[in-house]
């Protein structure tokens, strides 16, 4: 089935990394092969709901993508907007002005796959 990795591999979210959160979390002392210092004081210097708006907005996208797909890819679709409203309901307020915007987007995904899926099972 698409979308499969296996244990090991990089995904295209890991390929930009010299060494996995696994390798970082068993050997600290590789802490720094993660990331430059310029990359570091970087993240370090951005407020931590930039990051995470940030990266629920690529989730979002990511939902997008699924449930655009010819056929739909429902299951994956779900499992991403499930992540999404799982951050959005442990820290969503406290993402400051971005939180209204992806609340919003998040219920224009959610609409839009429960579409999808009446659509499919109507076939």
């Amino acid at each position: 089935m698409g979308g499969e990795v296996e244990v090991g591999e990089p995904t295209s979210l890991a390929v930009n990394y010299r060494t996995t959160l696994a390798d970082v979390s068993t050997s600290p002392e590789n802490s720094d092969d993660v990331f430059t210092e310029s990359e570091m004081e970087a993240l370090r210097a951005t407020p931590p709901e930039i990051v995470i708006a940030n990266h629920v907005f690529h989730l979002l996208e990511l939902a997008a993508i699924h449930v655009s797909a010819t056929p739909p890819q429902l299951s994956e679709a779900q499992i991403t907007i499930d992540a999404v409203a799982g951050v959005m309901g442990a820290v969503g307020d406290r993402l400051g002005e971005p939180s209204a915007l992806l609340t919003e987007a998040l219920a224009q995904i959610q609409l839009a796959y429960v579409r999808v899926a009446a659509d499919a099972d109507g076939e």
